[in-house]
């Protein structure tokens, strides 16, 4: 009894249907995920600062208080790096390259500057600025090299296990 076989493209599997350019979203995205999270954690360990929280807790740093409009602009700027989680995923790749760029940019020289504020850097916060820093210049390298027709030389494209054989009856 003869058998056919069919060969199907394995399309389906998340593990091979990846396009390079979907990698880099997905790196992107994990990037800003792990900038987001320094900046949150680095916040939080600052309010357990007892000079930190006395300045905080008598209308902020001379020169800086805390007003309305300066929690507004500032929910503002933490909104970019949060909203380019969502970004780098969605936006096809001219739009997404830009912006990682450009949001990369502005949110390291925000953090650079953030040095010369208020009460001056903690021992925590010059730590997290470092890795928030050099995260940032990774997104910003990432999609500096990122090309419209970059190819992932280690696809799976020409390998054995880049199709599925059904038997049929």
């Amino acid at each position: 009894m003869a058998s056919s076989a069919t060969t199907f493209p394995r399309n389906d599997s998340p593990m091979t249907s990846s396009t390079f350019s979907d990698k880099i979203r997905l790196k992107l995205s994990m990037l800003w995920i792990f900038v987001v999270a320094n900046y949150l954690y680095c916040d939080v360990l600052s309010l357990m600062d007892p000079t930190f929280l006395r300045v905080l807790l008598q209308g902020g740093p001379p020169g800086l208080p805390m007003t309305e409009s300066f929690l507004l602009y500032a929910g503002m700027l933490m909104e970019i790096p949060m909203a380019m989680i969502v970004v780098s995923r969605l936006l096809e790749h001219r739009a997404n390259r830009w912006l990682n760029l450009v949001a990369g940019a502005l949110m390291a020289m925000v953090q650079i500057g953030s040095f010369w504020m208020g009460t001056g850097p903690t021992l925590h916060y010059v730590f997290f600025s470092a890795v928030e820093i050099a995260i940032l210049a990774s997104i910003v390298w990432t999609a500096w090299k990122w090309t419209a027709t970059g190819t992932d030389e280690r696809s799976v494209e020409g390998s054995p296990m880049a199709t599925t054989t059904l038997r049929q009856p």
